[in-house]
């Protein structure tokens, strides 16, 4: 079985000779499993599974791709994972029960929701240093997502009804925008003017201003809508609906639903392609990942994976 290195540089190799350059790869935490699944987006199959922890969630990589992050319950802690070897390195301590996890896109700072701390932990992606733990004021956060430009971190909680608004360089909360019952997943749009929330108990996706950290639309969605993803031209949004097993498109310039495609059991937290044009669905309850070709709006394979899988990053 080709480790993900050892696929990189074959595949790499055949790009320099001229042949078709390499497809990113989507990495799958397995929450119950306590694995990784890694997925060639070529193939659609998985061809690596890496054991990193006993819990792992939230998931983040390194923008150079060698350094996989996640967030791992049990431990209280962030595994590191080194994509040479598809080993863990190190072992950095967090909070009680850490959840969503992301990189700012310049790949210098972690962001860890922590939800028994009601807390956001910053930390240095480097080293692991631990800058702030920035005390929020929903209950049980789960998710915290930079702005594109790194000023702005959004974050959600279970028991809230809004995103509380952190200022990095401050780091500290500096604001709320009132959303509705269970905000979740969270995504920016690449120019980092808008971003868009899905409220879990409200069937609703919130449509944000960023400048002015105000709601300007309220877009349907399915029953128990929770992940986000936004596509690379920012012109459509996806959103997870997990008790009707559909993910739905949403078209940012009228923001309204364009289309809904059926998925497994529990969709989750997605990922897309960096050419925009294939979707993958974590299925917590199927424990599979389906794939949507975003061009057709049709699911074209289900990939199975390990138990519970949390969600999906890809590089």
């Amino acid at each position: 079985m080709r480790t993900p290195l050892k696929l990189a540089f074959a595949t790499a190799a055949l790009g320099f000779a001229g042949a078709v350059l390499a497809a990113p790869l989507a990495y799958v935490p397995n929450e119950k499993s306590g694995t990784v699944s890694v997925i060639d987006t070529a193939t659609d199959t998985v061809t690596t599974t890496l054991k990193v922890s006993e819990r792992p969630r939230g998931i983040a990589i390194a923008p150079d791709g060698s350094r996989l992050y996640l967030t791992n319950s049990p431990t209280e802690s962030m595994i590191v994972v080194d994509l040479t070897s598809g080993k863990p390195v190190a072992d950095w301590k967090l909070g009680d029960s850490p959840e969503g996890l992301y990189i700012s896109q310049d790949g210098k700072l972690l962001a860890a929701a922590v939800e028994e701390d009601n807390s956001v932990a910053l930390l240095e992606a480097a080293t692991g240093k631990t800058l702030a733990h920035i005390k929020v004021e929903g209950e049980n956060p789960e998710h915290a997502v930079f702005s594109p430009d790194g000023k702005w971190l959004y974050a959600s909680a279970e028991d809230a009804e809004q995103v509380d608004v952190i200022d990095v360089a401050a780091m500290k909360q500096v604001g709320q925008i009132p959303v509705a019952k269970r905000p979740r997943g969270i995504g920016f749009t690449p120019d980092g003017r808008r971003a868009y929330v899905a409220c879990e108990l409200a069937d609703t996706v919130f449509a944000i201003d960023v400048a002015s950290h105000s709601v300007i639309a309220r877009i349907p969605a399915g029953k128990f809508s929770n992940g986000i993803t936004v596509s690379p031209d920012g012109k459509r949004v996806y959103v997870s609906n997990g008790k009707d097993a559909t993910v739905m498109a949403i078209d940012t310039a009228s923001n309204t639903v364009v289309g809904t495609v059926p998925v497994g059991k529990r969709p989750w937290n997605m990922a897309i392609t960096p050419d925009g044009a294939k979707l993958y669905v974590a299925n917590g309850r199927s424990d599979s990942v389906t794939v949507i070709d975003t061009a057709s709006l049709k699911a074209i394979k289900d990939i199975p994976v390990g138990s519970f899988p949390w969600g999906v990053v890809i590089r």
